[in-house]
């Protein structure tokens, strides 16, 4: 029998003809392999086999040479051996997580293109076609589409009512919102992917945010992403999943506000200052009448506050953006750079000054005023605007300064 045509036959041979080659062997007759099918699995000994012999029947009917990789996370169950008797290759991943067990699954794939999915018996594998056919378009990475509003399906009981209406469409639509992800099921955990795209984006995080971080990377770094409707079925377990949804959406929330300081930082504190601003300008020179309202020194110390706090939080995300930038973190142009090895310290020491100075001339002279009534009592508005603006500058002139220095300590070599 040809080497091509042992490798093709995959685990249903085995079955059918009682050959006793492991996937291993069968692998190590083969270089060219064109798919891997990987799997994360814990404890999945209900669902696991069906789920492999699905998977050797979907790269018999894709007329591609492949294989099955399961990664095992520490079952106890006896997965692992369910599995290589199904025909799978098994590696063990002792770190434990969904993260862990993908990202080591992926780096162990020998094939140029990875289709994962997971071991729960929930996705179909059999779908394999309609992912290499995008991926052979150009796509470096195609996902999984389950809503039916854009062609997919979703079996009665296969998603809980929380996940489908609240969950996945939130996390889908801030995760499109801040990296313009051209993703519309950014959970879905049936994907395909060139191993060699993903592998190069360096993923990192080793549980479900695991799912949410490959999407965001592969946006930041530019790389073609597809989508095709697929069919989620209920699953084949009887015990609970691994998922906490309001534990495991935090994560994945979390995890994209991690990788925007835009969003985070800078748009809120940018927002932040210059409404600030805004209502000390008009709050400033007198009291402000709208309807039966009066806004006055209250407000004014409010909107200084605002300014300081804004200015702040903004300066805290240019930070966090330069030096990710500065470290390969975070994809950006050259004036992230310039900022933090720039001339910060020198700028921020001549703008923060003259804030301070300006400051210090409007405390100056409400001291004077104070002097020329002896000491005594002032009028109450006049001197407390006085100084709040006073101490407005000043702290802001403070903030300036530091920032500045700060900045160009991010940018020391290392």
């Amino acid at each position: 029998m040809r080497d091509c045509e042992r490798c093709r036959l995959g685990g249903f041979a085995r079955e059918v003809l009682g050959l006793a080659i492991n996937q291993e062997e069968r692998i190590s007759l083969r270089e060219d392999i064109d798919v891997t099918i990987l799997m994360p699995c814990l404890n999945e000994a209900e669902t696991l086999k069906k789920c492999v012999l699905e998977a050797l029947s979907a790269l018999e009917m894709s007329g591609v040479v492949g294989e099955v990789v399961v990664s095992d996370n520490g079952s106890t169950d006896g997965s692992p051996v369910i599995a290589s008797e199904a025909g799978a290759r098994v590696i063990h991943v002792p770190e434990r997580g969904y993260g862990s067990a993908l990202r080591k699954g992926i780096q162990a794939a020998r094939g140029k293109y990875v289709l994962m999915g997971d071991a729960d018996g929930s996705y179909d594998f059999r779908e394999l076609p309609r992912f290499l056919q995008r991926l052979r378009d150009g796509d470096d990475m195609v996902m999984g589409c389950r809503f039916p509003r854009l062609g997919g399906r979703i079996d009665a009981g296969a998603m809980p009512w929380k996940h489908r209406w609240i969950g996945n469409p939130i996390l889908s639509a801030v995760g499109r919102l801040f990296f313009s992800a051209p993703v519309s099921d950014f959970h879905c955990g049936l994907r395909a992917f060139r191993r060699e795209a993903i592998l190069n984006l360096d993923l990192r995080t080793t549980g479900m945010e695991f799912a949410s971080e490959m999407v965001v990377k592969a946006s930041l770094a530019g790389l073609r992403i597809g989508q095709v409707p697929i069919t989620l079925r209920r699953d084949g377990r009887s015990r609970t999943p691994h998922l906490r949804s309001w534990r495991d959406g935090w994560r994945h929330l979390r995890f994209m506000l991690f990788y925007t300081p835009g969003w985070l930082f800078i748009f809120p504190g940018l927002v932040l200052t210059l409404a600030g601003a805004c209502g000390f300008a008009l709050l400033w020179p007198e009291p402000l009448t709208l309807g039966h309202i009066t806004l006055d020194l209250n407000s004014l110390l409010v909107s200084g506050t605002g300014i300081l706090v804004g200015f702040q939080v903004l300066t805290f995300g240019l930070f966090v953006k330069a030096y990710a930038v500065s470290i390969g973190l975070l994809p950006g142009k050259g004036y992230w750079l310039k900022m933090i090895e720039g001339r910060s310290a020198e700028w921020g020491m001549i703008v923060g000054l003259l804030l301070m100075f300006t400051g210090l001339a409007v405390f100056t002279d409400g001291l004077m005023d104070w002097r020329a009534a002896n000491f005594g009592p002032l009028p109450y508005q006049q001197s407390l605007r006085s100084t709040i603006l006073a101490l407005t500058l000043i702290g802001l002139g403070i903030q300036v300064m530091v920032s500045g220095f700060a900045l160009n300590i991010l940018g020391l070599k290392r």
